[in-house]
């Protein structure tokens, strides 16, 4: 088999056969295969009396078959280097594979007389959505398995998006790529008849109203921002639909979502600082939804309902958010009520309303915690978790009048383990326990924590989890991950995949830095706009306390983090490429300027609230400072792995392709930087869970061939 000479690349050796027999190790000779090389082709953006010039601007043209080519000479440059690895490759696929109990079901979830639940079956890349009637001796219904409508397609994401209130249709979503164009379908599950009813180009939000005909769905604007919300039938021409809110400001997404009392549907349109809702009876299919309260900028709210209140979070002068409760009848600010003042210590995440129980998601002091209070008597009591580092949070929680709380409970050693929470005997009942097969012994692991000091003075929290047996001499491989954007916390989960890691002598690490609100608001608020340094400066400290405390050194510390953790990657590399020996960045968003100087990309409007509006020149001064890809600087990096999907809609593929093109340009004489395309793929890669494995798989050997680690 033989690949075409691209007209646009030098240096580039034409056989597939003469680049497969090239294998680079850890500390391997420069390799003798040149790189795919870009032309370099300079656009010009003028912007606050500056020139940009970039020179690989053109990789953005998908539709141009040069761009195709390319990024197929880089997918087949990866494959030659790391030619080497294909035998761990496989090792790591099969214990990963061995780990996981193929054909295994979920814990069914009772709603409406149903008890619902997907299963796997050994062999088959995809669930099967079922539910028996009544009781789990009732006979199976299938309502959707994935396997039948993904036949023939390299990729297939189905959701079901919610069952009719008499029990009879589900709607379901289509998306072909993972890219988020997202089609809407219906399925009579008492024919088993998929229905002709199709809504195109929705943003995946979908809610019945109480007479099983009616819906109402958001849809999408050019940039695939959910910006209206329609009204609809089963039978209808849905092209016609009722349009009953278009959000016009593009910072905001709207969403539509039915209480768990089943009594109302929510529109909350919200922006990354500012929020809206807006509420209607699901009694009421042709009704006019009402505001809650209107937008203030910078305050957001979140909605539930309880007897003839609603009960109301928000952050109006209270940073770690309030809860306060209010008449449904009249629901404005004039008559909000306090039911659980604000504490600068405790970050209220968010809540659940039963009939009976108001359940509060916090975080304090890194962890999540769990708040039950009751409502007869206002009496409250914070379950208790027995390990020092875990992540909780509440699932799939569908009944209303009810004094069970489901909850996921794991750890770096508990795998996930689903638990009801009696709140009223305050005691926790094991359902399920993930089964790792193959013999995890989770006593010969250790999981500690402890706090890495920021230049600022800042505190840290860094998780670490390792085989009891290592000593701690300074020489340990080591994998240190962290994300830190949009508030999104850095849980200690527990992944089979690690124990592949673990067992080759691999210490594994999360660092909780600024971005996220592992330890607060606040903590989200100094890793944002003009404080993104913090995320950075924070990750970078983290990585010096583990070799501080003798876990490892640069030569053996490996670094990860996907989407704007891979911009956390592309930035801690240009500050200290000398405290690392490689570099994972997934799906990376490393180009931001040109990203968030284009209002038409997704996203890009929104997120102006997150990284700032770099065509206001106070942001873009600061944002310039840190871009990855615009202070990419002649030094010697770390060897770098970065993956991206063609269809990917949330960090467009010629970001990372571009960001290789310019480190290699800048140093041609410097370690490997790959870039491997999943061409039928969008952010999250494949849809199939043993191709998924698969990539996974690739990522750890490659991880372990760099770090020293090859059998």
């Amino acid at each position: 088999m033989q690949t075409k000479c691209v007209g646009i690349l030098s240096g580039w050796l034409c056989t597939m056969g003469a680049m497969m027999s090239v294998s680079v190790a850890a500390d391997a000779p420069k390799p003798s295969i040149a790189p795919p090389i870009a032309e370099k082709q300079p656009h010009v953006t003028e912007i606050h009396g500056q020139k940009l010039t970039d020179d690989y601007f053109w990789l953005r043209d998908r539709e141009n078959p040069k761009v195709i080519e390319h990024l197929k000479a880089e997918n087949a440059y990866t494959q030659a280097m790391t030619a080497g690895q294909r035998e761990l490759e496989k090792k790591l696929y099969d214990e990963m594979l061995a780990r996981i109990k193929q054909t295994d079901l979920t814990v069914p979830n009772r709603d409406n007389g149903y008890f619902y639940y997907s299963r796997t079956q050994e062999g088959k890349a995809y669930p099967l959505y079922c539910r028996k009637k009544g009781s789990l001796d009732a006979p199976e219904e299938i309502m959707l398995d994935v396997n039948q409508m993904a036949e023939g397609k390299p990729t297939l994401f189905v959701t079901p998006m919610g069952v009719s209130p008499d029990n009879t249709i589900l709607a379901f979503g289509e998306d072909p790529t993972g890219g988020r164009i997202i089609t809407i379908r219906f399925k009579n599950l008492i024919t088993g008849e998929i229905l002709p009813d199709q809504i195109q180009g929705s943003a995946g939000d979908f809610a019945w109203f109480n007479d099983s005909k009616t819906f109402v769905f958001t849809t999408q604007d050019h940039a695939l921002r959910a910006a209206k919300v329609f009204r609809s039938k089963l039978g209808a021409d849905h092209t016609k639909a009722e349009l009953i809110f278009d959000e016009p400001d593009e910072r905001f997404n709207v969403e539509v979502d039915r209480s768990l009392s089943d009594r109302f549907i929510f529109l909350p349109s919200q922006s990354m600082k500012t929020g809206e809702v807006r509420f209607l009876s699901t009694d009421d299919p042709t009704g006019t939804f009402r505001v809650i309260e209107p937008r203030k900028q910078g305050v957001e709210y979140s909605v539930v309902d309880h007897g003839d209140k609603f009960l109301i979070r928000h952050n109006d002068g209270a940073i770690n958010f309030t809860l306060v409760e209010t008449p449904i009848a009249s629901p404005g600010r004039e008559n909000w009520k306090t039911v659980i003042p604000h504490d600068p210590d405790v970050h209220l995440t968010g809540m659940i309303a039963f009939k009976d129980f108001l359940v509060v998601q916090a975080r304090t002091g890194g962890l999540g915690t769990i708040r039950v209070r009751k409502f007869a008597d206002g009496s409250e009591h914070v379950i208790e978790f027995p390990e020092e580092a875990y992540s909780v949070f509440p699932r799939s929680n569908a009944q209303y009048d009810t004094k069970d709380l489901r909850l996921s409970y794991a750890s770096f050693i508990t795998p996930i383990s689903v638990f009801d929470y009696d709140m009223n005997a305050r005691k926790l009942t094991l359902l399920k326990e993930q089964p790792v097969l193959g013999g995890y012994d989770r006593t010969k692991y250790v999981s500690k924590r402890f706090y890495a000091k920021a230049p600022d003075g800042a505190e840290v929290p860094v998780t670490v989890v390792h085989r009891k047996d290592l000593k701690l001499d300074g020489t340990n491989p080591t994998l240190l991950y962290s994300y830190g954007s949009y508030g999104i916390n850095t849980e200690p989960a527990f992944f089979g995949s690690n124990i592949s890691l673990l067992d080759r002598g691999v210490v594994y690490a999360i660092a909780q830095i600024r971005g996220g609100s592992d330890k607060g608001r606040q903590w989200y608020e100094d890793g944002r706009m003009m404080h993104k340094k913090n995320t950075f400066t924070d990750f970078i400290a983290a990585a010096e306390a583990l070799i501080a405390k003798g876990y490892t050194k640069p030569e053996k510390l490996a670094i990860r983090g996907g989407s704007a953790g891979g911009l956390l990657m592309g930035a801690v590399v240009n500050m200290r490429p000398d405290l690392f020996k490689a570099v994972v960045a997934d799906v990376p968003f490393v180009d931001m300027i040109n990203t968030m100087l284009d209002k038409d990309l997704p996203l890009t409007v929104a997120e102006y609230e997150q990284w700032g509006n770099p065509n206001e020149k106070a942001a873009f001064d600061y944002m310039i400072t840190y871009s990855p890809y615009d202070n990419v600087a002649k030094k010697a990096y770390p060897t770098i792995l970065a993956t991206t999907g063609l269809h990917d809609s949330q960090v467009s593929y010629w970001e990372p392709a571009k960001w290789v093109q310019k480190l290699r340009a800048m140093n041609p004489d410097g370690k490997p930087v790959l870039l491997k395309i999943n061409m039928e793929a969008a952010h999250g890669g494949s849809s199939g869970r043993y191709e998924r494995m698969k990539e996974e798989a690739f990522r750890y050997a490659w991880i372990l061939n760099q770090l020293g680690i090859t059998q």
